[in-house]
């Protein structure tokens, strides 16, 4: 039975590969349709089983996209199969939990002061009025007693935007989906000082604004600084409990 398992196995990687291979080789883009079962079938010298299953593979990591009754097209190539990944290891495994949360903090930092002279040089003034448009929503919300996380967010996708690198926004919503996830679930402190929250991003615009690459990597470093203080004590906490 295992031979069995690992020879289907085998054979439903093999046509999956075909697959990828035949969108490389026909120049297919997100979006695009892909022949229907039987043809794929007949184009690839696969039986229907191995094709479906293949299929069925390939959509989960959203390589390919089925839409009953319409077809199957090529994926929108996200990374949703690492966020689910990264989110399953942070809350399967005792000792990788905040380790994971660590390590995307250190990603997410590290892109951001890596690419901060690049930032820089191709945020232009439409992006800068944008993130001042954020930091005002998030005061407002500050007012109003609500929560500014969303805002954060948009406010960090936007600093990237400009980078015009598909890979590291993607990467970027990555940490933030994963982080989003896991926290709550460790029980990490989320509501911490507002005030200074929306401080440190204005503190962000103004280096922009002003090109200054040293403002700004102090600023970057001081908004992730109390993200690791929650991760310390939500560690220090389940280590005593």
């Amino acid at each position: 039975m295992a031979a069995t398992n690992g020879a289907r196995s085998s054979r439903r990687q093999e046509v999956a590969e075909r697959i990828k291979r035949y969108i490389i080789d026909n120049r297919l883009r997100p979006g695009d349709l892909l022949p229907t079962e039987n043809e794929l079938c007949d184009t690839l010298g696969a039986s229907r089983s191995s094709v479906r299953e293949a299929v069925k593979m390939l959509d989960a990591l959203d390589i390919v996209e089925v839409r009953h009754g319409h077809g199957t097209y090529v994926g929108r190539l996200s990374m949703s199969a690492l966020v689910e990944g990264l989110t399953f290891r942070a809350m399967l495994s005792p000792g990788d939990d905040f380790k994971v949360l660590e390590e995307l903090v250190d990603v997410r930092e590290l892109m951001e002061r890596g690419m901060g002279q690049r930032i820089l040089d191709t945020l232009h003034s439409d992006h800068i009025a944008a993130l001042e448009d954020l930091v005002a929503e998030m005061e407002r919300r500050l007012a109003d007693g609500e929560d500014t996380v969303e805002a954060d967010r948009r406010f960090h996708a936007l600093l990237l935007e400009s980078l015009e690198n598909e890979l590291i926004s993607q990467f970027s919503s990555v940490c933030w989906d994963v982080y989003a996830l896991v926290a709550p679930h460790l029980q990490v402190v989320t509501k911490q000082d507002e005030a200074g929250i929306v401080a440190v991003h204005r503190d962000i615009v103004d280096a922009v604004r002003d090109a200054d690459l040293a403002a700004f990597d102090r600023a970057i470093q001081t908004h992730y600084r109390p993200v690791r203080r929650r991760i310390a004590a939500a560690r220090a906490r389940g280590t005593a409990g």
